[in-house]
């Protein structure tokens, strides 16, 4: 098979604990792929689904304790998954050493007991629910939230880490997961089934982690897609409608499509000091795993009547990048360097034509500042690319959003109250699906309504027994309304 065989490579795969499956091997890159046959794909699967029974045996609560081990073991300095992770995550993933310690020392924490078990309280306040019927309030009936018999989850290949929290949510839920991780994604999905081998057996037979290039993935692929219950898909546009046209419309999709993310800036915080700790944080945002998620902000909008203009805070914010580079250096791929090399030229040209658009970045720099001087939704660039717009009123941007509306995900909003509320609210009418802080923005937490829904409950479907007491009277001493 093709492939450039490397010292080294590693394993893009593991199976299911007591998996008697020997798929053939080859190398691409740096990564050893499996190919299973279709007769292994389907006794892959197999295993997967009779795993279920023995998952969901384990409450859900204790379900979250022991999945913690995966977090614990990747946030321990002393533990070898947390080294190993550190040595392979820079080179897979495409970061520099300390971006890539940053992002596992954020996203480490997410995975721990304590963050699951908080993450299961919020999504389901009576957890009892994924365990058996329980009752529902005021109502008389009883409901259950069910799992799937087996999930297949599509990681994206840009963040490094969205693999770990898929398949734990999985888990979570007691469904049994076929995890694809992304490209760029493979190395911390392994580390876990790796750690949930050795401390959750129940988790560990449910569980398979298999990379494979490009969508379709051979027996593998085609088999997971037909018997998944449920398919979860972090990718761009297209990913998302190739997986939508081979699905059986009875199978729910769970999309996380491409979102950009934002900031808004009010005039209140631009003044002095307050801005230009605003514009440090704004750079820390923009570096975060080089904002390569879906909540790393690439437009800046910025109210003009502060003490500092919007293009003075732009000069604030390339100097805190300039600043931030040397913390955490970027690694940008030819690709991506190529994109934004277009981008400055494109910038330069508006700018010799009279714009008011400026190119705030020397020429090699590992970051790129933008300013123009009124609101546009350009595309994303990537490579620390940041725009800055000046606008007369953040309420302008009430007007402008819903254009975009289903593509802008964060907004990280700095002004004070009362005026924050109202900015939100507007913001959110509009189309923003999460209102933040810059230092809250690329680091989500684990129970933050991703797109909009809840992480867990998109996870589930839900039954009903009506087999209980009628229901008590509504209002007062009445009689209870029949339906």
């Amino acid at each position: 098979m093709p492939g450039f065989p490397v010292a080294e490579p590693f394993r893009s795969w593991r199976l299911p604990a007591g998996a008697d499956i020997h798929p053939d091997a080859w190398v691409m890159d740096d990564l050893e792929l499996a190919v299973p046959t279709r007769e292994e794909a389907d006794r892959l699967l197999d295993q997967l689904e009779g795993a279920g029974a023995a998952l969901r045996s384990i409450p859900a609560r204790e379900r979250a304790r022991r999945l913690g081990a995966v977090g614990t073991r990747l946030a321990d300095p002393q533990d070898p998954l947390h080294r190993e992770a550190l040595e392979r995550l820079p080179a897979q993933a495409g970061l520099s050493l300390p971006v890539a310690r940053e992002l596992l020392d954020r996203m480490a924490p997410q995975w721990t007991p304590p963050a699951l078990e908080r993450l299961l309280h919020l999504e389901f306040p009576d957890p009892l629910v994924l365990d058996g019927f329980r009752p529902r309030a005021r109502a008389g009936d009883r409901v259950r939230a069910l799992g799937d018999p087996m999930a297949l989850h599509v990681g994206a290949g840009n963040v490094a880490g969205v693999g770990v929290s898929s398949l734990l949510r999985s888990l979570l839920v007691g469904t049994p997961v076929l995890l694809k991780p992304g490209r760029g994604d493979v190395v911390l999905p392994i580390l876990a089934a790796d750690a949930l081998g050795s401390t959750f057996p129940e988790a560990s037979r449910a569980l398979a982690v298999i990379y494979w290039p490009g969508k379709g993935g051979g027996a593998l692929g085609s088999q997971g897609l037909a018997r998944a219950g449920r398919v979860v898909v972090y990718g761009g546009m297209d990913t998302v409608q190739d997986f939508r046209s081979r699905l059986s419309p009875q199978t729910p999709l769970i999309a996380y499509h491409h979102r950009v993310s934002a900031a808004a800036l009010g005039r209140e915080v631009l003044e002095g000091e307050v801005a230009r700790r605003t514009a440090t944080a704004a750079a820390r945002a923009v570096a975060a795993y080089d904002q390569q998620g879906c909540v790393s902000p690439h437009l800046f909008w910025v109210e003009r009547g502060g003490a500092v203009s919007p293009e003075s805070w732009a000069r604030m914010l390339a100097q805190e990048l300039e600043g931030v580079e040397a913390l955490l250096p970027s690694l940008p791929t030819a690709e991506v360097s190529a994109r934004v090399q277009a981008v400055r030229g494109e910038v330069e040209l508006d700018a010799a034509m009279g714009t008011k658009t400026r190119l705030l970045a020397p020429p090699h720099a590992g970051w790129t500042v933008i300013y123009e001087s009124e609101f546009a939704f350009e595309g994303v660039c990537g490579g620390r690319t940041a725009r800055v717009q000046g606008v007369d009123d953040l309420e302008e941007l009430f007007r402008h959003l819903p254009a975009v509306r289903g593509i802008l995900q964060s907004v990280a909003l700095a002004c004070p109250e009362p005026r924050r509320s109202h900015v939100a609210e507007g913001l959110v009418l509009a189309g923003a699906a999460r209102i933040t802080t810059l230092d809250r923005q690329p680091w989500p937490e684990p129970w933050w309504l991703h797109d909009g829904a809840g992480p867990l409950r998109a996870l589930v479907r839900w039954a009903m027994d009506e087999g209980g007491e009628p229901p008590p009277p509504l209002g007062g001493d009445g009689p209870a309304r029949s339906r």
